[in-house]
């Protein structure tokens, strides 16, 4: 069953979320995993595409948009298939997208904005009343997560 796992920032200062998510990915990629990073559209995708290769000048994290060839160990996307993508999903889309159970884990990142809180607080009510495994990470309380 997919592990879904919430990431709580302190603040919500513009830019939070992504900054973030480049750790996340970057992070995970280094394990050895694939991701798709689900966005709310090509727009969405594109600007994401452009932090990612300014997120830290020494380092380079291989990715792409969905469909582009050869495939990368991360790609963005807003489509509502995901490629052949089945390990990690990072969604920086407010929305649940339909396809995220085929995933292994999922990861959903929160800030103090209330025009992401309320979209994810009924996403993990959704995960919840499904009876997937949700593990909440404390990113404002490092100690405690």
């Amino acid at each position: 069953m997919t592990q879904i796992d919430f990431y709580l920032l302190p603040g919500d200062s513009p830019g939070s979320r992504q900054h973030f998510a480049c750790r996340l990915i970057e992070t995970i990629w280094k394990k050895g995993h694939r991701v798709y990073v689900h966005l709310p559209n090509q727009a969405s995708a594109q600007a994401f595409s452009e932090i990612l290769w300014q997120f830290k000048p020494e380092a380079f994290i291989p990715h792409g948009l969905l469909g582009q060839h050869p495939p990368s160990p991360v790609e963005l996307g807003w489509q509502a298939e995901p490629g052949d993508h089945h390990e990690v999903l990072l969604n920086l889309d407010l929305e649940t997208p339909a396809h995220f159970s085929r995933f292994e884990r999922v990861a959903e990142i929160i800030d103090q904005d209330e025009q992401v809180m309320q979209p994810k607080r009924a996403a993990w009510r959704f995960y919840k009343e499904r009876g997937y495994l949700i593990r909440s990470h404390d990113m404002r309380h490092p100690a405690q997560s």
